[in-house]
């Protein structure tokens, strides 16, 4: 995961040797439009892509979830059905959606780090570079202009200025069927082969004067520095890869004993926790019918990380990492005492590293077990959302207009939480999760509302559980909201349900939480001396910096795998492949009744090739949380799909990366514009993208002007100038326009 800035003195040669065909200047540049200019920061969580000169913008369906599902309604149940704007006019606006694009990045540790040396003492150190941190930042914003921040790379060794130009103006274009944005659910997620129409179209505006503006019928669409071409090709092995985007947070400098406490503590806790959790649930589900609908979606949720802290500890025994980790560490502290002066500086970094985890150690059972089994009931959970109304009622001199702003929006949640809430199988599993916690962690640890479970109730979960699932009334839709309509203080803090999890949450804040800050304090100048001594002790080797949600690009190729023995995956699937996983039962592998019928005619127009619609496909890119919705784009700057999954073989690579299996599943562009314009009738959006064949656009692929369903202006490029259309009803004039000849 590279930083573009340092593309072209770190990597440029060796992205040309896997098939780049872009000068560096033309991946990262200040001055001049490049591929930078093309991606954004989706909401502050996911990547885009910008894909025609009209601010049109590409991002995963999961990404764009929240707007389709803001803009949905019973009656237009868009979320469900799909939508396409025609017309500009029906492009759905969205209420603190954003993009941030970015406008430049720049090395700061100088201003930084300025006079600060090893003899600094800590807290002085780190009050230093936050002040400096935040003055380059505010000057950067330039009195409002941009987004500015710093961020912190190898640990707190270096520091990089990131400044953005945000757009609050991000309308939503078009989404397809949740049965094509969603298929496969979370039964099939973080596995291939796969078949996720993973995509959302928006479009971002900007005033008429060009600048980010908030929302207005007067805004203009954005008019990019750069957009990405559309590649008509079929990609094969082999292929060059290269993924641009925001990753989330990766800590691949962990230490052993860092990594140790993750595999043979943290995991395995998760790991049996959600098993128990998950067999309750099946019993639910396989007596009832209608309680395995209410509980199908959470079912698959746990299901779905539970499988991810398997995938993690399996990827990591099979690497050998931990003895890796070993050797790694033996030779630095080697290296670190070979050396007086290196010795003073980095001889006890391993040693405060390894203190600092085996002091975590003795509390992170606490802290698991607050999240994993006290708070994982369904009524646990939903009891610890009336916190906020808690603090309004205990802090007194209530507002009554955000007292009643509050309370709707706990009505509308009850709607949401009763509608899947399976009181009896809810009741067992908090027995069963309490007696876990009563036996697993520390007994000085506990919250003083376990004494209840001695005093009053002798031991006996069961009982326990009856009383508190008996008595509040949060676990009845209709006395909640009766005490919504009149809520107080006494009420809330004497329900049952409410006092357990506040009694658990209370302790963690008071007696487990101050602990775990106190070890990861030291945790910090440790790390960083490490991660220092070790790019010291290797002058030649190139590192590269954790993810921490900043532009980062990575390049690879594409290219399938062997997750076991005799068993190859292919690096493509087809629809083939998605008609074969149709079942019409259950609701994670409904296939649209269009999409089949197309799919038994072959009828893939243009997009097809050889009788095959490829939906998906694979690249060994080194992606995490944050590059969802990111461009794969080929050796010549065209984009090939988008990035929205990794694979359940590589689980470490939050951690770790994995050579030999990381792959990042992809939604193949063709299969994306397919969606678009001959599934959904919207082929007015693909007209607006560049679309090329190895480089060189096809006026092949325009459709008949005649076809496009618009009714209004658009504009398409080619080679040799610009066609401008106009359409109003059956009336079509064109205007062409022809490029000057330089001189």
């Amino acid at each position: 995961m590279w930083l573009p800035l340092l593309v072209k003195r770190l990597n440029h040669v060796d992205m040309q040797k896997q098939g780049l065909q872009l000068t560096a200047e033309e991946i990262y540049n200040v001055n001049n439009a490049s591929l930078k200019d093309a991606i954004v920061q989706f909401g502050g969580f996911c990547t885009g892509e910008f894909v025609s000169k009209e601010g049109l913008l590409l991002t995963n369906h999961h990404c764009g979830y929240d707007a389709i599902a803001s803009n949905s309604t019973p009656q237009d149940d868009i979320l469900k059905n799909g939508f396409w704007a025609m017309t500009r006019e029906q492009e759905k606006k969205n209420d603190g959606l954003f993009v941030d694009i970015l406008v430049r990045m720049e090395d700061v540790s100088g201003q930084v780090l300025q006079g600060i040396t090893p003899q600094t003492p800590e807290q002085e150190r780190t009050k230093l570079v936050a002040e400096r941190s935040k003055a380059l930042a505010d000057a950067a914003k330039n009195n409002g202009q941009y987004v500015g921040y710093v961020r912190d790379f190898f640990n707190g060794n270096e520091f990089y200025l990131f400044v953005y130009e945000r757009f609050t103006d991000v309308r939503l274009v078009g989404t397809p069927q949740e049965s094509i944005g969603k298929f496969g659910g979370d039964t099939d997620n973080w596995m291939w082969p796969r078949h996720t129409g993973d995509f959302s179209v928006f479009r971002v505006y900007m005033s008429p004067d060009g600048k980010p503006a908030t929302y207005s019928e007067k805004n203009v669409p954005y008019r990019p520095k750069h957009h990405l071409p559309i590649s008509m090709s079929n990609l094969k092995e082999g292929d060059f890869a290269m993924v641009f985007g925001f990753p989330g947070r990766t800590t691949r400098f962990m230490a052993g004993s860092g990594l140790g406490m993750a595999v043979e503590q943290s995991n395995p806790v998760r790991i049996k926790l959600r098993e128990r959790r998950l067999a309750l649930m099946k019993e639910a589900m396989d007596a009832s019918p209608a309680d395995r609908l209410k509980l199908a979606s959470n079912y698959a949720s746990i299901s779905n990380y539970y499988k991810y802290f398997i995938g993690q500890n399996e990827g990591i025994k099979r690497m050998k990492t931990l003895d890796k980790k070993a050797t790694e560490e033996k030779a630095f502290q080697a290296w670190a005492d070979a050396n007086a002066t290196r010795k003073g500086l980095y001889g006890s970094a391993l040693a405060d590293i390894n203190a600092s985890y085996a002091g975590q150690r003795n509390y992170n059972l606490s802290a698991i077990y607050r999240s994993e089994a006290a708070l994982a009931p369904q009524l646990m959970a939903h009891a610890f959302q009336y916190t906020p109304l808690y603090n309004m009622l205990k802090a007194g001199n209530v507002d009554k207009a955000k007292l009643q702003q509050l309370v709707e929006g706990y009505k509308e949640m009850n709607k949401e939480f009763y509608a899947s809430y399976v009181p009896s199988s809810d009741q067992k599993i908090f027995a069963e999760l309490m007696k876990m916690y009563y036996q697993d962690v520390p007994k000085a640890q506990h919250a003083d509302i376990f004494k209840d479970l001695t005093t009053t109730y002798k031991g006996d979960f069961k009982k326990w559980a009856a009383d508190i699932y008996s008595k509040s009334l949060l676990a009845s839709e209709a006395k909640a909201n009766a005490f919504l309509a009149n809520p107080t203080l006494k009420t809330l803090e004497t329900d049952p349900a409410f006092k357990f999890v506040r009694a658990v949450q209370t302790n963690y804040q008071d007696n487990v939480l101050p602990k775990l800050n106190e070890y990861n304090a030291a945790l910090g100048k440790a790390n960083r001396l490490y991660v220092a001594g070790l790019r010291e002790m290797h002058p030649d080797k190139v590192f590269y910096p954790d993810a921490n949600s900043t532009l980062r690009l990575s390049y690879g190729t594409v290219k399938g795998y062997e997750p076991r023995d005799g068993v190859e995956y292919k690096y493509y699937t087809t629809m083939d492949g998605l008609a074969e996983k149709e079942d019409p039962t259950n609701p994670e592998f409904i296939v649209p009744a269009k999409l089949m019928e197309l799919h038994r005619k072959k009828d893939y127009g243009r997009y097809g090739e050889n009788g095959q619609l490829r939906v998906g496909f694979i690249t060994n890119n080194d992606i995490t949380g944050g590059n969802s919705g990111s461009p794969v784009i080929n050796g010549r700057g065209e984009l090939m799909g988008l990035a929205f999954d990794g694979n359940w073989e590589a689980m470490t690579g939050d951690l770790v990366f994995d050579p030999e299996y990381k792959r990042s599943i992809n939604v193949d562009i063709k299969y994306v514009l397919f969606v678009i314009d001959k599934l959904s009738g919207a082929g007015h959006l693909v007209n607006e993208m560049t679309l090329v064949d190895k480089g060189n656009p096809n006026t092949v692929f325009n459709p008949a002007i005649n076809d496009v369903k618009m009714n209004g202006k658009v504009e398409i490029e080619t080679p040799e100038g610009q066609i401008k259309i106009k359409k109003k009803k059956n009336e079509t004039k064109i205007k062409k326009e022809t490029k000057k000849q330089k001189s």
